[in-house]
């Protein structure tokens, strides 16, 4: 028996982060911060619509796994600033080609999803 990592194992931890990188926010936030360090506002308006609860918790999770850096300069008001790790940067390519993905196949699901919904919409009216 191995003990290596399978994300189809229940109990494995590999899941968790599996949950991690396939949020959503963190995809958007790799993304963003893929292309420069940002400060917390310039990310907030970067990523539209996120909440600056969820951007903080996003920021918490990703600094305490080591995808993130946060640095903060001894001034007032603090300045802090968000970058990559070397550990970041390996989730660059994989998160973008899934976000890519999404926008060049977007109207093929929707298109799928609209015919679907007509099919359950007629079965219920039978």
């Amino acid at each position: 028996m191995s003990d290596r990592p399978c994300v189809l194992k229940a109990g494995c931890p590999s899941r968790e982060l599996l949950a991690r990188i396939c949020d959503k926010w963190t995809a958007l936030v790799v993304r963003s911060l893929a292309r420069r360090t940002l400060r917390y506002n310039e990310l907030q308006r970067e990523v539209a619509g996120i909440s600056q609860k969820m951007l903080t918790q996003t920021l918490r999770a990703l600094e305490e796994d080591g995808v993130i850096a946060r640095k903060v300069y001894p001034v007032i008001p603090p300045m802090v600033e968000y970058s990559l790790t070397p550990l970041g940067r390996t989730l660059v390519k994989p998160l973008c080609v899934i976000c890519e993905w999404a926008e060049h196949y977007l109207w093929q699901i929707e298109a799928h999803r609209k015919v679907c919904r007509r099919s359950r919409a007629a079965l219920r009216r039978i």
